[in-house]
């Protein structure tokens, strides 16, 4: 098979799928290539519930890249008919000085962001699922919530159809060579495709297809649990906000039930395993299942019942923990959307209209300048 189009996107998953759908919504011939099913449960974007919110911890800079991506996120659902973007409030928690809170009232108060700022009994009173412990705080954002990662990608898909793209799954690429004013041309094992430019949104896979980002895309195993409540109606989303929390061995974040039957939660960065994704342990541990356990029974007692279900997942971490989204310095027929180091999903809508934007135009309206290859050494080369 081979094929000629305007613009090659390798990997739908969350954010391939955004950028197949952008450019398919401005008339630009896109084929989108899939290592596995679309979706599927090998990358990143997948475990029932993602969390959104308006206030960024990270990085005020990110704010009006969420409040862009909420706008977009609410125009698919009108479009497609899904409900993608649930609201339950969150809570960006931990001590006094912490990242996580310290941060997140940063990101609101700079922004106007509606928010409170709750001691540890407020909030354990109002939303009787938590046990946060005397002293910490937490900044509650009522316009925080969670998105259905596997729905996302459906929709994203079918908008793309709907605007004349074709979507390949089970499709890999092997390679792509770069063919200066000609464009592109990738291999698969089922045939060869050629385009004008290509967008690489291959998440832990994206270091093998571009070796020059090998230490700025780095993967890493993460693992989720799901436990049975003691209480259940206290984890009920319309009781239980989504969160953050910083405690003293690390960052956590949880959701409430949601077509599981049990309270979601996972530890940024796990147990920092760096891993080849066509090799890493896919079947949660014992001592996976212990480490989460522990975090539970401490701060969300009530939570802490049987063990529903367990999950591996990836990071994609970047050196500073912030996105790559840019143009490749040395081939501007190629544009990467990379690293988004576990707190990506939420952006998926707007990320995909950025690299659309790069693909077709090279510049986008966008603020991205923080996230562009040049911050890191050796790729200021334009």
């Amino acid at each position: 098979m081979s094929s000629r189009h305007e613009v090659i996107v390798v990997g739908v998953g969350g954010m391939g799928s955004a950028t197949v759908a952008a450019l398919a919504a401005r008339g630009v011939d896109v084929l989108g290539l899939e290592r596995y099913d679309v979706p599927h449960e090998m990358g990143s974007s997948h475990g029932v519930t993602r969390i959104i919110r308006k206030a960024q911890y990270e990085d005020p800079a990110y704010v009006p890249l969420v409040s862009s991506a909420y706008d977009r996120w609410r125009e698919l659902e009108e479009r497609t008919g899904r409900d993608l973007l649930h609201v339950t409030g969150g809570l960006d928690a931990g001590p006094p000085g912490s990242r996580v809170f310290e941060g997140s009232r940063e990101s609101c108060e700079r922004h106007g962001i509606d928010h409170e700022v709750l001691a540890a009994d407020a909030v354990n009173e109002r939303f009787p699922g938590y046990g946060l412990p005397e002293g910490h705080r937490a900044v509650y954002q009522p316009d925080g919530g969670f998105l259905v990662p596997e729905q996302c990608i459906v929709a994203h898909v079918e908008a793309a159809h709907a605007d004349g793209a074709t979507v390949r799954a089970r499709e890999a690429v092997d390679d792509f060579v770069v063919l200066g004013d000609d464009g592109v041309r990738v291999t698969t094992r089922k045939g060869t495709y050629e385009a004008d430019h290509l967008v690489v949104t291959a998440g832990a896979w994206t270091r093998k297809l571009l070796p020059e980002l090998g230490d700025l895309a780095v993967p890493e195993r993460q693992v989720l649990a799901w436990l049975r409540p003691t209480a259940p109606g206290r984890f009920d989303p319309s009781r239980f906000p989504v969160f953050v929390h910083a405690t003293d061995d690390g960052h956590y974040y949880g959701f409430p039930r949601y077509d599981v039957p049990g309270f979601k939660f996972g530890k940024f960065n796990h147990r920092e395993e760096v891993v080849d994704p066509d090799r890493m342990a896919r079947e949660p541990t014992p001592a996976d299942e212990e480490l989460l356990r522990a975090y539970a029974e401490r701060y969300f007692p009530d939570g802490a019942g049987p063990t529903m279900r367990m999950a591996t997942c990836l990071f994609t971490n970047t050196p500073d923990g912030d996105f790559v989204l840019d143009r490749h310095p040395d081939h501007p027929q190629v544009t990467v959307g990379a690293g988004f180091s576990g707190h990506g999903f939420k952006f998926a809508s707007v990320v995909g209209e950025i690299l659309a934007d790069l693909a077709v135009d090279g510049t986008t309206d966008h603020d991205i300048e923080p996230f562009r290859l040049a911050r890191f050494e050796g790729f200021d080369r334009r």
